[in-house]
Formats: C-alpha cells, structure tokens, sequence
C-alpha cells in the first residue's frame, strides 16, 4: 500500500500541514498509523477522505461537512445522509424563497400603492412570520429597529401588524441574510423597495444569491462523487485493528 506523508496531503489542496493533522484529530479524517518515531503514515484512503471533506465544505458547510464524516467514520450512514439530506432540503427552501421575492419585485409598483392598506389580508402577528421564516420573535425585533421592517401597530393593543409588504420585506431580509449581506446593506435595499425608487439594487442582489444557490447546487453534484468514491474506497480497505466491527475502516 502506498504511504504518504502529510504534507503529500496537504499540498493537493493548498492547505498546511496542520490544517491535515487537525482535519485527523476531529475525525474528519481517519486516523493514521504512526511509525515507530511517531510519525503519521497517511495511505490513498486518507487522500480520499480529505478530497471528500474539502468537498463536501461549499456544498454543507464546515459543521455539516463535518458531522457527516464523524458519522461515516462512526459506521452511522443513516446518519450522515440525513445531514446531506438537510441540506438539499436548505437549498431547496432558499430556492423557493428566491422565486416568492423574485415575484414580489415584479408586482411592487402594485404593491407599493397598498402598502398602508387597513384591508390587507395578509395581517400576522410577529409570532406568526417568525414562524412563516423560521426565525425567532427577536430576529424580526432587531430587523424592525435598524429599518428593515416597519410594521403598524394595532390602536388598541399596540402590537405590532405585519401586512403581505412586510411579509415581502422579511421574506427578503431572510434571502439576503442567508447570502451573507450585513443589515445595513439589507436595511438599504428594503427601504429603496419600500418607497418604489427603484429595484435595480434588489435585482443585483438576487442574481448574486442565484448564483451561489447554482454554485452550492453544482458543489453538491462534486461532493456526492468524491463521498461515493472514498466510501467505495473504504469498502475495499482491510479493517485496521481498533476500528469498528463491520466494514473497513481505513
């Protein structure tokens, strides 16, 4: 069997070699044999796995990516493709919410006039969109007080009245957020919807988004070959001593 060292590893991929012993000390890796001076002997499966993180990291995420080998090295794949499974599930989400706000901006002229409309059918409560987005009560508060939302408040109770525009402005918020824009950048974009002055900002914004959902979606496609490839790998590996019963461990 073909050894090599860690900086043979590393290299592949422009990383140091500490980075490959940290990716080996928090399982992302198997672990490696030592030879009597205690030096790492890293083999082609170790090469395999480490092609399979790094891979797995535009596609999931650093924590995601990892929890997926740490099960996978646990002999828990049901585990591991539940992870992988959340993740479709993610980008799917994040898709459909481009589209709604994608919608949203086509029909804002119409919208814009309605905006302070007491008819509004789309009346919630803050309980009911944070639901809607899957955020927290307090996540749509710190939205409201740097400009991002602007609900009205009901005469009588004084809770704050979330109509379909605020629904649009948070949905976006949400979008945007997810894409990495900071609130005051989002707070912008929102307020220029909000008053009709343009859309040309928003449009800019939601190409880039488009853009790195089809990047994560193609991330996704390279991740699935290179984690069937290191388990295929692993599957004809001899298991070494202290790894699980069952298949090989590497």
């Amino acid at each position: 069997m073909k050894t090599l060292r860690p900086s043979d590893l590393a290299r592949e991929h422009s990383i140091s070699t500490q980075a490959v012993r940290n990716y080996e000390q928090d399982g992302f890796i198997p672990p490696a044999d030592r030879t009597r001076s205690g030096y790492r002997i890293y083999t082609e499966l170790h090469a395999a796995a480490l092609r399979a993180f790094l891979s797995l990291v535009p596609a999931y995420g650093h924590e995601a990516s990892g929890g997926i080998m740490n099960a996978l090295h646990a002999y828990e794949l049901d585990k591991a493709l539940m992870i992988i499974d959340g993740g479709h599930s993610q980008l799917l989400r994040d898709r459909d919410t481009l589209n709604t706000v994608r919608k949203a901006v086509e029909h804002l002229t119409s919208q814009s006039d309605n905006v302070h409309d007491q008819t509004d059918p789309g009346i919630r409560t803050i309980g009911d969109l944070a639901h809607r987005l899957r955020v927290t009560p307090a996540t749509l508060r710190s939205w409201e007080r740097v400009g991002i939302l602007a609900p009205a408040r009901d005469p009588v109770t004084g809770h704050r009245i979330f109509r379909a525009s605020d629904t649009r402005d948070a949905e976006l918020a949400h979008l945007l957020r997810r894409g990495g824009y900071l609130l005051g950048h989002i707070s912008t974009v929102v307020q220029q919807i909000r008053t009709a002055g343009g859309t040309d900002q928003l449009s800019s914004a939601l190409d880039d988004w488009q853009r790195k959902l089809t990047a994560q979606g193609l991330a996704m496609l390279n991740a699935a070959t290179q984690l069937s490839h290191y388990l295929s790998r692993r599957e004809a590996e001899p298991r070494t001593p202290g790894a699980p019963h069952g298949r090989a461990h590497g």
